[in-house]
């Protein structure tokens, strides 16, 4: 339905046909009409000739130009000045289409040139939209006036909605100017990049800027009763990008706070922005009073980002932390970090005084597997000083305190499709204990590969028989390894004990079956080895002492080995049903898989060498060495081996009744995943010819909540006085037939109150963010601590839960998770308990607001706690408060923290961080 000017109609012309009662005189005169327009005049005959004129010369005569005359007539065609109005032709009021409607009527006023649209009214004009109970458009003023429906019982509803572009408004009553774009709101309300604002008058300028009078700016979602607001007495706001104030003051459930300042500067924008970031204060009893995590935020482009965070300590010591962020879609994505701390200890000039500096880098990309399927690039990098975890005061490495090995790896692979397919990869690895601070480093690692190549496979079908699956391949590894210390990282020395080698393999391998259901392999491997470092080792006779002598040089090696297997797999079915009876477990699968290998390893003796010395008593002994032995890829094999061995897997699996009736089927579960026994026997030792038989196994309980790992060690041969393993068996000893060397238990238990109801969600930035630092991937050892920062935490999180009842909530949300380990030694008689340790994490919901967790463990060797981290949290709906408290360790400290969980107000909080005082 369209809508027209109402004037348009104002003015009405009717024309009617002309009449006359003498018709006999009318049509006597349209005759003589008609006759005298049809008809032609006729000429008179000439009688005789005609007398011509005499013609004389005049003296006084005027000259004529007769062409002149002859000339054809121009029409000329005259403008009337008057007509020629030079004042602008008025724009129409409209200047587009109008589309309307109302479901309660539409009606018309030509009086008062005004259009009624009554319940459910809706107006659409260009872009803008209002809905709205009532609506009434004034023609003569260009005037729409849009408010609320009023009942009987003085009840307001259907309340107005103005909206134009992306800009929504649900006020009270809105007048708006068609002709100017500009309106009056009042009692609007309007969300503008998370942000809600409210304000009693509000005067639209343009599609741009808005101005208002006592208007209260809120992130809360209550808009009609917000639990916090800020104040503006006078505001400008353009939408999308900012929100300019004047006198501006916080309240807090309507209650004035003195938070406020003079002007205040909001910022609106839903892309990426540079910015502040704000600190958070603290005290450190050794550092004095600090600022932490504080900084400039650059938002680089749509691809990247990055942030530049600083602390800062009274004492003197500072930090600098780095974060970058960058992804590009279908291609790649990744984050880059690095941090440095210079922390001094206690004052100068006391004993306690001390001044470290620690770094850490990290850096992580991952590639698409859309960008390009044939080569692929990928980094996990985290390096740097071995104690930075334990000696960074930055609350962001809480869950970190516990690391004991930091590693890394950058890696190229490019695969070469074909027959056969070529792959080849670039990796450099880093791997550094923070307790010894020893470094191990490829720098860099190339392996190549060449895939299987049947020779004598047949063109066509499938491979068959012993000489069918005969295949062989081509591998190469070559190394520039470096052992170094956290002291001599990054400088020139790192390199003098470089190790560099190639190594370089060609298995061949077949496979076939004999009497159907056994399966044989057979395969030998020849090597070749290629180092630059070997070493010469020789007795001193002025010195009296072995020396070691260390050469550069190409050198080689060469090896091969044989070995064979043959296995199958056995079924066994224990069926407990019985005719007529429904029995809970129907059956019992038992599943074996037994196999037995030889392996032949020769001896290459020509690549060993000896030298005699004398002892400290003065005898004649004669050592060996291999010159290969501190190479990358150690030294060949010396003693030849020709051994059996022996291997059973055990998998089980029962089939009961499902506690669903609906189903028909019985439920598969799993007894165990696995249960392994291997040992080996050697033809060619002269004694100790039996190895120690391995036992491991596996399960998982509670639908696959609790998992279970064990192992052990038995030791056939028994001991001597001495402690030492004789060729002797145990059983011949007085003893059992194994001796028990070694045992160990692994559990791991993780339970919820949404275990039985669904999946409990996760802080996964939070996770992220402790396994990129090397950490764990749950919170056993704690949660990083930077409450301030909206990347740890879920800043919007609903912990509103559905309840059963109105007056009582009978379930608490709650979550559990155990680690179990305990290791058993006895190779020496020693019969103890080498560790047993309990570690546990859990959270508890005490409210649907209140949440209490611990993380800690107890180590029940040395009876005591290990590194306990309490935490408490107050969901205050628009806010948030935190509290984390470590009570022992090197890391002894609280956290508390209370602010807004919008990202838009996250900056007004207040964070305090304290270290207790180590006198206490």
């Amino acid at each position: 339905m369209t809508f027209q000017k109402p004037s348009h109609t104002f003015t009405k012309i009717h024309l009617k046909a002309l009449q006359t009662n003498s018709f006999n005189i009318l049509f006597s005169l349209s005759f003589t009409v008609f006759i005298n327009t049809l008809g032609f005049s006729q000429e008179i005959p000439k009688t005789q000739t005609p007398i011509l004129p005499k013609t004389e010369n005049d003296t006084m005569r005027v000259t004529i130009d007769v062409d002149s005359l002859l000339k054809p007539t121009v029409n000329l065609k005259e403008t009337d000045s008057t007509l020629q109005d030079t004042l602008p032709k008025k724009k129409e009021f409209l200047t587009d289409v109008v589309n309307y409607k109302a479901l309660g009527y539409v009606t018309l006023n030509q009086r008062l040139k005004q259009t009624t649209l009554y319940d459910e009214a809706e107006v659409n004009y260009q872009d803008m939209e209002i809905k709205a109970g009532i609506i009434v458009i004034d023609h003569n003023k260009n005037l729409v006036y849009a408010g609320r429906l009023k009942d009987s019982a003085g009840v307001y509803s259907q309340a107005p909605t103005f909206k134009q572009g992306a800009n929504l408004v649900e006020p009270d009553s809105i007048i708006f100017n068609t002709e100017t774009k500009k309106a009056l709101i009042f009692n609007s309300r309007t969300e503008q990049s998370g942000g809600y604002i409210i304000a009693d008058v509000t005067k639209k300028e343009n599609d741009s800027v808005y101005f208002i009078n006592r208007g209260k700016f809120t992130t809360s979602e209550n808009k009609d009763d917000p639990e916090f607001y800020f104040l503006m007495r006078k505001a400008k706001i353009v939408p999308n990008k900012k929100v300019v104030t004047g006198l501006t003051n916080m309240y807090i459930y309507n209650v004035p706070t003195p938070i406020g300042l003079p002007f205040a500067f909001f910022p609106l924008t839903k892309k990426q922005t540079s910015g502040i970031l704000f600190p958070t204060f603290g005290q450190d009893s050794r550092r004095g009073y600090n600022l932490q995590n504080g900084g400039y935020y650059f938002a680089i482009s749509d691809y990247v980002d990055l942030a530049v965070y600083g602390d800062y300590y009274t004492n003197g010591s500072y930090g600098l932390r780095t974060e970058s962020s960058y992804a590009v879609r279908y291609k790649f994505r990744g984050n880059f970090g690095f941090r440095y701390e210079n922390l001094i200890n206690e004052e100068r000039g006391f004993p306690n005084y001390s001044k470290t500096s620690i770094y850490n880098l990290r850096w992580s990309h991952s590639q698409d597997s859309k960008a390009n399927p044939s080569s692929r690039f990928s980094a996990s990098v985290n390096l740097g000083s071995s104690k930075y975890y334990q000696e960074s005061v930055n609350q962001i490495n809480a869950s970190n305190f516990l690391n004991n090995t930091l590693s890394s790896s950058v890696s190229y692979a490019k695969s070469f499709t074909g027959e056969p397919q070529v792959n080849l990869s670039v990796t450099a690895t880093h791997s550094q204990n923070t307790r010894t601070q020893q470094i191990d480093m490829t720098l860099p690692t190339f392996q190549g590969s060449v895939s299987r190549i049947f020779p004598f496979a047949p063109k066509i079908g499938t491979k068959k028989g012993i000489i069918d699956n005969i295949n062989f391949q081509y591998n190469v590894n070559a190394q520039n390894k470096i052992n170094t210390t956290d002291s001599l990282f990054f400088t020139k020395e790192m390199f003098d004990d470089a190790r560099v080698g190639v190594q370089q393999s060609i298995p061949i391998s077949t496979n076939f079956k004999v009497f159907k259901h056994f399966s044989v392999s057979a395969s030998t491997n020849f090597q070749e080895n290629w180092t630059l470092n070997t070493i010469r080792k020789y007795y001193d006779d002025e010195e009296n002492k072995i020396l070691k002598q260390d050469l550069s040089g190409f050198d080689s090696f060469r090896t091969y080995n044989f070995s064979t297997s043959i296995g199958t797999t056995i079924y066994g079915m224990f069926n407990f049903e019985k005719k007529g009876q429904d029995a809970t477990i129907k059956a019992i699968r038992h599943i074996m898989r037994p196999s037995i290998s030889y392996n032949i390893n020769p001896s290459f003796d020509e690549y060993y060498d000896s030298f005699d010395y004398i002892t400290a008593n003065g005898d004649l002994t004669r050592a060996e060495y291999s010159r290969f032995e501190e190479s990358i890829y150690g030294s060949p094999n010396k003693n030849f081996s020709s051994s059996l061995g022996l291997n059973l897997g055990n998998n089980l699996e029962a089939k009961v009744r499902d506690r669903d009736s609906t189903k028909t089927e019985p439920k598969k579960i799993i007894l165990l995943n696995n249960l392994n026994f291997s040992t080996s026997y050697n033809f060619a030792g002269d004694s100790l010819q039996w190895s120690p038989v391995r036992v491991s196994g596996g399960t998982q309980l509670f639908d696959n909540k609790m998992s279970v790992n064990f192992g052990m060690t038995l030791d056939p041969y028994a001991l001597d006085n001495n402690n030492r393993r004789v060729d002797r068996f145990n059983v011949n000893n007085g003893g059992s037939p194994f001796r028990l060397t070694s045992a160990s238990l692994n559990v791991s238990y993780s339970l919820s109150s949404d275990s039985f109801s669904g999946e409990k969600e996760v802080d996964q930035d939070a996770i992220d963010e402790s396994v990129r630092s090397g950490g764990r991937a749950d919170d056993l050892f704690g949660e990083p601590q930077n409450f301030a920062n909206q990347r740890l935490g879920d800043e919007e999180r609903d912990n509103e839960k559905e309840m059963d009842s109105e007056f009582y909530k009978f379930t608490i949300p709650w979550s559990l998770r155990l680690a179990y380990a305990v290791n058993y030694s006895n190779s020496s008689r020693q019969n103890e308990i080498s560790s047993n340790s309990l570690m546990f994490s859990g959270d508890v919901d005490l409210s649907p607001r209140w949440t209490v967790g611990v993380s800690s463990g107890y180590d029940f060797k040395n009876q005591g706690f290990t590194y306990t981290q309490l935490r408490f949290e107050r969901d205050l709906m628009s806010w948030k408060m935190n509290f984390s408290w470590i009570p022992f360790s090197q890391r002894a400290s609280w956290n508390f923290f209370i602010g807004i969980k919008s990202g838009l107000l996250k900056d007004i909080k207040y964070d305090k961080q304290r270290e207790p005082d180590q006198r206490l």
